[in-house]
C-alpha cells in the first residue's frame, strides 16, 4: 500500500514511482536538539527507518561542537536554572537568620564544586537522549550534516570520512546560536554559552542586553555576589512581557543591588590590565572582569549548503516553510529555532511531533501558536524577607 503524505496541504498517494524508489532512511533529520530528536522518534514510532545526525558532545557550542540534546539541555535551560537555584541559597541563609538558624558569619562558595555538578547533570542528560534514540531505534551518527539534493545527505564524521544517505524526506533542526554585536573589541566578550561554563566566578560583570537571557545571568552573578551592571537599549528590560510587570521587574533588579543603565549601547570593549574595559553611547566607562552579550540569536544554517540545494531562507537566514513546517522543495522540512518562528523549546516539542504526525502517521498537524506560556527564572527581592520567586508571565511549561 502507498503511503500516505502532504502534498499541497491535503493528504494524496504519493506518485507509484516515487513509493518503489529506494532510499537509505524513510527520514533523515540533521540536529538532534528537543525538536530533531522528537520527531525522529515519533516518526520511527509511526514505522518510519530513520536517521539522525548530531555535532560531538561539548557544553560550549560552535559550528564543529554540538551534542545530542540541544540548547536547552546543554547550554540553554537546563544548566541555567541549576545557577539559578545555586544564586538563591545565598539569600535564603540570610534569611534563616531571621527565623533563629545560627548562621557561621564567613559562609563560603565553591563555583568548580557547581559548575563540576551543572556538567556532570547535561552529561548524563546527554546519554539518556542518546538512549531515547536508540530504543525508539533510530539510527544515530556523530558528525556534521548537509543536504546535498533534495533526497541526499552528507554526514562528516569526527575522522572527516564523509558518507552520504539517501532519504524520502529530509528535517532541518539545527537550532540557534547566540550572536555577538559587531562592535570593536566583539571578541573580548562571551555569549550565554560561555556564561555556564566560566573557570573562575567573575567579581564585576557588564550584561548587554534586557531580554530574559540577559535578566537571568544578572541574577544569576548578583546572587553569587558579583557587582553587576546590565545595559539594555530600552527604557525597560524584558520587551515583550507585560509592561506593569517590566517595571516590576527593573525596580526589583535595583533592589537585588543590580546597576541598571536603560537605554545604553555598548560601542566598544578593550582589553586592559585590570580588566575588560567598556565605552558606551552616554560616554561611560566601566571596568568588568566578563562581558556577556546577550543580544538574541540566530538560525544555524550557514553550514547546511542549503542555497545550493534551492531551499529558500529569509532575511535573516531562517528556513522558510509553510504551516506545516515544509519547505519549499517538498522532500525538504524543518521545525525548531533555524525557522525563527517561536523560538521555545516546548514549541520545537510540538513542531517535531505535528511534522511526524503529517509525514508518517497520515494525520496532516498543523502546529498551534495560540496562547504559549513563557517564563523568566530569576529572583527578585519584594521585601525585607527577600523571598525567592519566579516571575510567570502565564506558567511554566518544563522543558
Amino acid at each position: 500500500m502507498a503511503r500516505k503524505m502532504l502534498i499541497d496541504g491535503e493528504v494524496n498517494q504519493t506518485n507509484q514511482v516515487e513509493e518503489e524508489a529506494h532510499f537509505d532512511f524513510d527520514l533523515f533529520v540533521i540536529g538532534a536538539g528537543s525538536g530533531g530528536v522528537r520527531a525522529a522518534r515519533f516518526s520511527a514510532n509511526y514505522g518510519a527507518k530513520v536517521g539522525i545526525c548530531e555535532l560531538p558532545f561539548h557544553p560550549i557550542s560552535s559550528e564543529v561542537i554540538g551534542g545530542v540534546g540541544g540548547t536547552c539541555v546543554i547550554r540553554g535551560c537546563v544548566p541555567k536554572k541549576i545557577l539559578v537555584y545555586g544564586a538563591n541559597f545565598g539569600g535564603e541563609i540570610e534569611d534563616a537568620r531571621n527565623y533563629g538558624w545560627e548562621v557561621n558569619e564567613k559562609v563560603d562558595f565553591n563555583w568548580k564544586k557547581l559548575l563540576q555538578k551543572k556538567t556532570d547533570e547535561i552529561i548524563r542528560l546527554n546519554g539518556i537522549y542518546k538512549r531515547l534514540l536508540s530504543n525508539a531505534g533510530v539510527k544515530l551518527y556523530e558528525g556534521e550534516g548537509k543536504i546535498v539534493g533534495p533526497n541526499e545527505v552528507e554526514v562528516t564524521q569526527l575522522d572527516g570520512t564523509k558518507l552520504r544517505y539517501s532519504a524520502k524526506h529530509i528535517l532541518i533542526a539545527t537550532g540557534s546560536r547566540a550572536q555577538r554585536p559587531a562592535i570593536p573589541g566583539q571578541e573580548l566578550a562571551i555569549t550565554s554559552d560561555e556564561a555556564l561554563s566560566l573557570e573562575d566566578l567573575p567579581k564585576r560583570v557588564v550584561v548587554f542586553g534586557g531580554g530574559y537571557i540577559a535578566v537571568e545571568f544578572a541574577s544569576i552573578w548578583r546572587g553569587m555576589g558579583a557587582t553587576v551592571d546590565l545595559f539594555f537599549r530600552k527604557e525597560l528590560p524584558l520587551r515583550g512581557f507585560d509592561d506593569e510587570m517590566r517595571a516590576v521587574v527593573a525596580r526589583n533588579l535595583e533592589g537585588r543591588g543590580i546597576n541598571l543603565h536603560p537605554r545604553s549601547n555598548l560601542i566598544e570593549l578593550t582589553k586592559t590590565e585590570k580588566g575588560i574595559k567598556i565605552y558606551t553611547d552616554h560616554k561611560e566607562e566601566l571596568l568588568a572582569d566578563v562581558v556577556l552579550f546577550a543580544t538574541g540569536r540566530a538560525p544555524n544554517t550557514k553550514r547546511l549548503n542549503l542555497e545550493a540545494v534551492g531551499v529558500e531562507l529569509d532575511n535573516v537566514g531562517a528556513v522558510k516553510v509553510d504551516e506545516y513546517s515544509r519547505t519549499n522543495i517538498p522532500t525538504i522540512w524543518a521545525v525548531g529555532d533555524v525557522t525563527n518562528r517561536m523560538n521555545l523549546t516546548p514549541v520545537a516539542l510540538m513542531e517535531g511531533t505535528c511534522f511526524a504526525k503529517t509525514v508518517f502517521a497520515g494525520q496532516p498537524t498543523k502546529p498551534d501558536y495560540n496562547h504559549i506560556p513563557c517564563a523568566v527564572f530569576r529572583y527578585l527581592l519584594l521585601d525585607f524577607l527577600g523571598l525567592f520567586i519566579f516571575f510567570h508571565n502565564i506558567i511554566f511549561v518544563l522543558c
